[in-house]
């Protein structure tokens, strides 16, 4: 159930990541991050991985999307 949850929270967060993906929209990486790590949460207390590897990636894109906006040094 757990990994569920994960993932279902991987999933809006990864599109709302592909949608801040466009220019001018990279300052919600800031709100879509958070939301990736509370995911990471959920899928670190499961039995299963892909929850938790589904918001690693996430949280990795908007880590690198705000390094190269400048958001992060």
């Amino acid at each position: 159930m757990l990994n569920a949850i994960s993932i279902l929270i991987g999933l809006v967060a990864a599109f709302l990541a592909i949608f801040a993906f466009l220019p001018f929209l990279g300052w919600a990486y800031w709100a879509i991050i958070p939301l990736a790590l509370a995911g990471l949460f959920f899928g670190a207390l499961s039995s299963s991985t892909s929850g938790r590897n589904l918001n690693i990636f996430v949280v990795i894109v908007g880590i690198v999307r705000l390094m190269m906006g400048g958001g992060i040094i």
